[in-house]
């Protein structure tokens, strides 16, 4: 009778960090579409699609609190150790890095509705594009490292950071030249640097996850072990 009762308490305890985990993937699904679309509201000039992201992002939060709220009551009841404590721990960061770039959406979405035309060259639109199809892939390419455990995977998604912020220079620099080359196009500039820099701290979140994934996997934070790997290489 007791080994069936301490069997059932821990495959119990299992499935409280399966739900857990769920959660985690559901809210990075959730998050990564958020961008998608603020980003195709933005280039489209879709104010209807602008205000829907505005409004999904109350979701997102809501995910947050419901994933923090199942981590502590895992951590207070169950009192976690070793990599299944890590794993409780991490899933507040990785929540609280994607309820984050949800506001970027947010921010993405809001910017637009402030837009009443753009009329740059395409040149800059297949550039954001571009930055977006990078964040995006960068996202995912976290959560996935997250999701498998996978320390090498989170550690080429650092190494892609620089990317993200190459292509978030190109497109500052250009934009200044916009403002520059015709006053009337400052207003829509500013709105759209202000996205771009929304853009790019998306990469910022997919890093933060990727460093996670890799704390989940090894026990160990990359940039300690990144500090060491050049000390021993100098």
């Amino acid at each position: 009778m007791a080994t069936a009762l301490n069997e059932h308490i821990v495959s119990s305890y299992e499935d409280e960090l399966m739900n857990l985990n769920r959660a985690i993937s559901e809210m990075g699904g959730m998050v990564e579409q958020a961008i998608t679309d603020a980003a195709n509201a933005l280039l489209k000039l879709d104010h209807k699609g602008a205000q829907d992201v505005r409004v999904y992002d109350k979701c997102i939060d809501e995910m947050k609190d419901r994933i923090n709220d199942m981590a502590i009551s895992i951590i207070a009841r169950r009192q976690p150790m070793a990599s299944d404590l890590r794993m409780v721990v991490t899933a507040i960061q990785v929540a609280n890095d994607l309820e984050r770039t949800g506001d970027m959406a947010k921010q993405l979405g809001k910017r637009t509705l402030q837009i009443e035309s753009l009329t740059l060259a395409p040149k800059f639109y297949n550039g954001v594009k571009h930055m977006t199809d990078i964040v995006a892939r960068q996202l995912k390419a976290a959560l996935d490292a997250y999701a498998s455990r996978d320390s090498s995977k989170a550690v080429d998604v650092v190494n892609h950071d620089d990317e993200v912020d190459a292509m978030h220079t190109s497109l500052f620099r250009e934009l200044l030249t916009y403002m520059m080359e015709d006053p009337r196009n400052i207003t829509q500039c500013i709105h759209l640097l202000f996205c771009t820099k929304s853009l790019e701290r998306v990469g910022d979140h997919a890093t933060n996850i990727a460093e996670a994934a890799y704390y989940l996997d090894t026990g160990r934070h990359l940039a300690a072990d990144e500090t060491q790997r050049q000390q021993s290489q100098g």
